[in-house]
């Protein structure tokens, strides 16, 4: 039987690679904001415009942006329920 397990001090850089991908995730959710106000602007001009085709677009540009800040949000937790799961098999 093999038992083999994550090893967090098994290569050099891994505490630096923790703090690179935290800020990328940082980065996302900042993003996902700026991405969510300009697709409500787009879709509050699309809807007092009159344009269907404008607002439809901004609607589903909030709709991917909350998306985009949930995945962002919630990948560690993604990460280690498939752990958990890959585990259990």
């Amino acid at each position: 039987m093999i038992d083999i397990s994550p090893n967090s001090s098994g290569l050099p850089g891994i505490e630096a690679l923790r703090l690179i991908v935290g800020a990328v995730m940082t980065f996302g959710l900042v993003l996902s904001v700026l991405g969510l106000i300009i697709a409500a602007i787009v879709w509050a001009f699309g809807a007092n415009g009159s344009n269907p085709h404008l607002a439809g677009r901004g609607r589903l540009g909030v709709l991917i942006c909350c998306g985009a800040a949930v995945i962002c949000g919630a990948a560690v937790t993604l990460v280690n329920f498939a752990w958990d799961v890959g585990q259990s098999i």
